[in-house]
Order: C-alpha cells, then sequence, then structure tokens
C-alpha cells in the first residue's frame, strides 16, 4: 500500500500548481446567477455550478491532481479509492486518463447513477456497509494486496490542492466581473473543498468569508469549529446528502478550517430538496442534495443575505432521476 508522503497542509503554491496540472483535464465552470433567485432572497447569489464538472462534481479536481503526484514507478500498480459515489467517479475518470486501475469500495445504498458512473470510467466497484463495516480498513487491504495507492477522499494534501483550484476560479471570475463578494458558502463532508477554497481565497481574496455548508445531523464540522477540536457525527444519523455523511473532519482539512473558516452553516434534507428544485427552476442546473446544502442556507435563513452578494459552490449533479423528480414535486 502506497500512501501520501506528505503529511503537512498544502499551501497556496500547491494550489497554484495543481492548477497547471489541471489546465485542459477540468473544465472552469461557470458562475451563473438567476434574477429569479435573487429577488426571491433579496440579495445577490452567483452559483459556482460544479455539478457542470466533468464526472458531475468537483471532485475530478483532486483526483487528477493526487494521481499526478504518485510517481512513475507506483502508477501503474493503480489506485483504490472509497467513496459514496462523487469522489469514487472522479478517481475512476483520472485513473482512466492515467491508464491505470482503479478500484472503488462503495457503500451498497450509493446512488445507482454513481455506481453505474463510476463501472462505465473502468473502474472496479467492492461494495460495503456503510454502517456495520470501516471503508477504510477495506480499501486499505485492497492495497496492500495489489500495492496499490490509496487516494483518499479528502484527507490528503494533494487532493485539497485540486479542490482549491475552485477557489482560484471564483476569485478570477469575480476580478474578470468587477464584482466585490461577501461570503462563499461551500458544502462540506470532510471538508476538502472547503479547505482548499479557503486556502486559495486567503491569498487572492483575504476579506472575504468562507462557510462551510453541512446536512443537519451532520454538522461536526461546524461544532468542531465553535470547539476548536474535532467532533464526530453520530452513527445513527441519516441524511439524504450522500455526498456529506463524513463521521468526523479530516485532521489534515481541519488544520486549515480551524484556521480559515467564518463559521459552519446547516440545512435539513427538506430544506436540501427545495433547493434542488429552486435551483433547478431558476438556474436550470441538476443539484444533487448534497451539492444544494449551501444554497439551502440561504433560503431557510441560516445565511443572512439581504443586500449582499455571496458565491455559492453547487458541489454535484448526480443524483437518481427519482430522487431528483421527488424533489421537483
Amino acid at each position: 500500500m502506497i500512501e501520501s508522503a506528505q503529511l503537512a497542509p498544502p499551501v497556496f503554491a500547491d494550489i497554484a500548481a495543481a492548477a497547471q496540472r489541471l489546465n485542459g483535464k477540468a473544465l472552469m465552470t461557470p458562475l451563473l446567477e438567476s434574477q429569479l433567485l435573487n429577488d426571491r432572497v433579496g440579495g445577490r447569489v452567483l452559483i459556482k455550478a460544479e455539478c457542470l464538472q466533468r464526472t458531475g462534481s468537483f471532485k475530478f479536481r483532486g483526483a487528477f491532481n493526487r494521481l499526478s503526484l504518485i510517481p512513475e514507478a507506483h502508477i501503474a500498480a493503480g489506485v483504490v479509492a472509497y467513496s459514496s459515489g462523487n469522489h469514487a467517479q472522479g478517481v475512476a475518470a483520472a485513473a482512466r486518463a492515467f491508464g491505470v486501475p482503479a478500484t472503488i469500495v462503495m457503500p451498497n445504498d450509493a446512488p445507482t447513477i454513481k455506481v453505474a458512473n463510476t463501472r462505465a470510467d473502468g473502474a472496479e466497484v467492492i461494495f460495503y456497509d456503510r454502517y456495520t463495516e470501516i471503508r477504510e480498513e477495506i480499501g486499505a487491504r485492497l492495497a496492500d494486496d495489489r500495492g496499490a495507492t490509496i487516494v483518499k477522499p479528502y484527507d490528503d494534501p494533494g487532493v485539497i490542492a485540486g479542490q482549491g483550484t475552485i477557489g482560484l476560479e471564483i476569485s478570477q471570475q469575480l476580478a474578470e466581473r468587477n464584482i466585490q463578494a461577501d461570503a462563499v458558502l461551500v458544502p462540506c463532508g470532510g471538508g476538502g473543498m472547503v479547505s482548499g477554497i479557503a486556502l486559495a481565497l486567503a491569498t487572492r481574496c483575504p476579506d472575504l468569508a468562507v462557510f462551510a455548508a453541512e446536512p443537519a445531523d451532520f454538522d461536526d464540522t461546524r461544532r468542531s469549529l465553535a470547539s476548536g477540536e474535532r467532533h464526530s457525527n453520530d452513527p445513527n444519523a441519516r441524511s439524504i446528502c450522500d455526498a456529506l455523511l463524513a463521521p468526523t473532519p479530516g485532521e489534515i482539512t481541519f488544520s486549515i478550517n480551524s484556521r480559515l473558516l467564518t463559521n459552519g452553516l446547516t440545512a435539513s434534507d427538506a430544506e436540501a430538496r427545495h433547493a434542488m428544485a429552486l435551483a433547478f427552476e431558476t438556474l436550470k442546473i441538476v443539484v444533487e442534495p448534497g451539492g444544494a446544502v449551501g444554497l439551502a442556507t440561504i433560503l431557510n435563513g441560516q445565511f443572512d443575505i439581504q443586500n449582499r452578494t455571496v458565491v455559492v459552490v453547487c458541489s454535484g449533479g448526480n443524483v437518481d432521476p427519482a430522487v431528483f423528480a421527488t424533489c421537483l414535486e
């Protein structure tokens, strides 16, 4: 098993280097705006549409950057990842681009569309029960058996740096449109994306407040920020936001988030569904439940947007059609 030898948190230079590696590989996703949405909430909302990224989520960025860092002598043995679906698809697509095998450990209740897309990119999928088995242990055994490299979903400097390229794009897009934003709201599971974005913006837009947005019963980052130490979620908690069900903040991600995030916000499953429907109605985009929690925290009033300009990351759009249909209803 090969893991990252670099345990220190990434720095801005790592994000800049990741942007060079991802140039021509990942998409620069648009910053979308709807006057109907603005009128609805009483402020200005700019949607960073990572649901339009390759594989349907931001995860391709971190996966491709991490694979780029694996020594040539090791990458031929392939990679192993564990994921509820978006990281799975990102790693599978990145591994396909590098021409190496990928094995993905996925929960047996993962959305069908995420499993199908992961397999479509050539990855082997191994299922586990997220409530009775430990995915990290399964992944470690597979990596040991195959001599493969583990690509963690969030607590890895290379992955964080790749996700941080979203922050670079946000700063560039705001500057190009001469927009002065007040805050950025970012969906948060283990914290890889929000820590990378916060790290990028701390250099590019240091006055811009960054908030983590989580499902109401998986608010470990919010509670951890409040206390200054990492907290875990109730193992009996459940949520429709399958992409954001990490048990606790990552060690590396929290070391960044505890310094750079302004606060944490939460939304219920019903509020996430409402945000999905509103994003479809006003912006014509498909957003999955976990990808909609940032927008949901505006709609539920946790973030006061009155007369303010806010960037909201909609992090993924991989939702099963039946689930999406119920949200629209």
